[in-house]
């Protein structure tokens, strides 16, 4: 019986490119990006800003040290803002639609740097304030301190929000935070592009 579901965001309501943000470093004279951040690895450089360990100006730092470059602040927020695109609105309202016949939560994989950003291309999209309120409740990782896929991260919202893992489905577009997912216990919908929510029946 099927009671909950757990998005994600990027990939599922937003759009995002993770190309674009490799192609940026890379012409900014960072060859060795895709070695640190993609849809499928992250280095404990971009974990410790994912899990809120390090602040936005810290991490402009390390990046600097990691990669021996000189790059602005300024440039390497854009470069890693790239890959966040859009929010097609037919999404939103599929969302609003299902939040009627389910409890909705968000668990996203992000940083405040990206937050910030994303909530900004949000407005822009829709003319709505803020996307939290489409869910009960919305768990970014840097606010969490934890992160997908480790399996505590699903225990962590399972736990705060009394829900049953069997009666919870996750829906996500990165299949180690589905296997994660499993493994708590949780029911999973792995959903790659060219699918989207709107081709789910639920």
């Amino acid at each position: 019986m099927l009671k909950n579901i757990i998005f994600d965001l990027g990939g599922i309501f937003m759009n995002i490119d993770y190309n674009l943000t490799e192609q940026a470093f890379i012409d900014l004279g960072v060859p060795q990006f895709p070695n640190m951040f993609t849809q499928h690895l992250v280095n404990d450089l971009f974990e410790q800003l994912e899990t809120g360990k390090i602040s936005p100006e810290e991490f402009y730092n390390n990046f600097r040290k990691a990669t021996n470059s000189q790059l602005s602040n300024e440039q390497i927020k854009t470069a890693w803002n790239a890959m966040l695109l859009d929010f097609p609105v037919e999404r939103l309202h599929w969302l609003e639609a299902i939040s009627k016949k389910y409890k909705v939560f968000l668990f996203s994989n992000t940083n405040q740097i990206h937050y910030d950003a994303f909530l900004e291309i949000f407005r822009k999209d829709t003319g709505v304030q803020e996307i939290n309120t489409y869910f009960i409740k919305a768990y970014y990782s840097h606010e969490m301190g934890m992160r997908k896929p480790y399996p505590a991260s699903f225990q962590k919202i399972l736990d705060e929000q009394n829900l049953i893992a069997a009666e919870t489905l996750f829906i996500d577009d990165t299949y180690k935070n589905i296997v994660g997912a499993e493994e708590a216990g949780l029911q999973t919908v792995y959903l790659v592009a060219p699918k989207t929510v709107l081709d789910l029946e639920l």
